[in-house]
């Protein structure tokens, strides 16, 4: 099944699309990546889902990838006398380590690495901004804030803290634990919620082990801020706008969206934009001007792949928001300016032989107007540099390695084929041409051209390119 778009669309599974029959037809309108958001979702519901999706995959004999999205750590408040209690503005208000009860003037805080942390003129987020508590003062027990933005506390409410950088793991028990079974199920990226620094990619990689990628979710100021360190160590970045809006000015994203866009451009690492995309077709057939304008910026801006949350999830009408956001993407790669904005955004390859070959390739695919540029990869890495440079033709990637095919589905421009490896150079080129002939990319009679490395079957050694023309069916 060919996509007639470069942008990839990630579906959120959910209660309204949890049944094999609705996740063909998901794919059948656009998703590449079906995510499992496992804040909702228990460890045998995972599997099931996972098994559902494979299913598709067998039948549409096309890979799909799966993305597992941990819960992270939650930071809550405690409980109140009558379950809620109002602050108002202006009020003094403490947060302690007493488990009584609380009520206007205080309330148990359950996190004693938050009384390590905390300075005077931090501020304190409950209930996803509503309220916004000033420090005043902190020690070992006890934080007293000044609410300069009130109103009504209730039971476990969470709590955010955008000036506070707090040493726990990003990996709370059951972000272990779902990791461990969903790696046992055999998914292919792990979405790392709530991260603050570098370090809390790299203790999840001890625990994958390459046994599935790592997306790291920016919805943090303290991740933004290490952006830099954080993308060279995860495989790919998620822009989670829900959270960055609520622990940074609003105005702020749309700017941090677009860093992080280029950022992971520069990189040659996917990058996926996240949160309320379509939010309004949770219970409308039909989406907002402004959120069709907001998606078509995140493809112009050069974005691997938009995601669907609640719309999929939960929505009235997920078939509907996956077919629109599919007619969006292509409408907008068709604009006669896209193709100039992808262009300006691209960055001088790396010093290395694979990037020069990558950047050679897309140069000459774009100078000869070839059908297509085959790349051979058994790792993804050939392919993921490929799609760093934007090329104009389509990306056919040829693997070995189901998993590979899997975890570049989310990629820009990527259309993997799992087919064995091949037997020599001659084999390549002709295989490259008869699959770029199946699949719908090339005709008889037009060129491509052929990348991959040698000796075949080696990871990480790009370093061939070659324009083969493609014969008569047959030939």
């Amino acid at each position: 099944m060919r996509r007639l778009r470069r942008a990839k669309i990630v579906a959120t599974l959910g209660p309204a699309s949890s049944n094999a029959d609705m996740i063909a037809r998901l794919f059948e309108a656009g998703a590449d990546v079906f995510r499992i958001n496992m804040s909702h979702t228990s460890q045998d519901r995972m599997r099931e889902l996972v098994e559902m999706i494979r299913t598709v995959e067998r039948d549409t004999d096309r890979p799909i990838g799966v993305l597992i999205d941990l819960q992270g750590p939650k930071l809550r408040l405690g409980t109140f006398e009558g379950g809620s209690a109002v602050v108002k503005t202006g009020d003094t208000f403490v947060l302690d380590a007493d488990a009584a009860p609380g009520n206007a003037a205080r309330v148990h805080l359950p996190h004693p690495e938050i009384f390590a942390t905390i300075k005077p003129n931090h501020t304190l987020l409950i209930d996803d901004g509503k309220i916004r508590l000033t420090v005043i003062e902190a020690d070992s027990k006890r934080i007293v804030t000044r609410a300069t933005i009130g109103g009504k506390l209730s039971d476990r409410k969470g709590v955010s803290l955008p000036d506070t950088t707090i040493p726990f793991s990003s990996l709370a028990a059951k972000d272990r634990s779902d990791l461990e079974a969903a790696l046992e199920t055999g998914i292919d990226w792990v979405a790392l919620s709530f991260i603050q620094r570098p370090e809390d990619v790299a203790e999840a990689n001890k625990i994958t082990r390459g046994r599935a990628a790592l997306m790291a979710k920016i919805e943090k100021p303290q991740a933004v801020h290490r952006l830099a360190e954080i993308i060279e160590l995860a495989d790919a970045l998620m822009v989670a706008r829900g959270d960055l809006g609520v622990e940074m000015p609003l105005e702020k994203v749309p700017g941090v969206q677009k860093q992080m866009t280029r950022a992971a451009r520069v990189a040659g690492k996917p990058v996926v934009v996240a949160t309320q995309m379509l939010e309004s077709m949770i219970n409308a057939p039909v989406p907002t001007r402004a959120e069709v304008s907001d998606v078509a910026t995140a493809i112009f801006e050069g974005a691997d792949a938009v995601m669907l949350s609640a719309e999929s999830a939960a929505g009235q009408f997920p078939i509907q928001a996956v077919a629109t956001m599919n007619r969006i993407a292509e409408e907008v790669e068709a604009d006669p300016l896209y193709r100039n904005i992808i262009a300006a955004q691209r960055a001088q390859p790396e010093a290395t032989g694979a990037d020069a070959i990558a950047d050679a390739a897309r140069h000459i695919a774009d100078t000869l107007d070839l059908a297509a540029v085959v790349c051979w990869t058994a790792s993804g890495s050939t392919g993921l540099r490929v799609a760093r440079e934007r090329p104009q033709p389509p990306i056919v990637a040829l693997s070995p390695n189901i998993a590979t095919g899997r975890r570049l589905a989310v990629v820009w421009g990527v259309h993997c084929v799992v087919t064995e490896d091949a037997h020599d150079q001659d084999d390549m080129v002709d295989r490259a041409c008869r699959i770029a002939v199946k699949e719908g990319f090339a005709k008889p009679g037009q060129r491509v051209i052929v990348v991959a490395g040698v000796p075949l079957g080696t990871p990480g050694t790009t370093n061939m390119l070659r324009i083969a023309f493609v014969g008569p069916p047959g030939s």
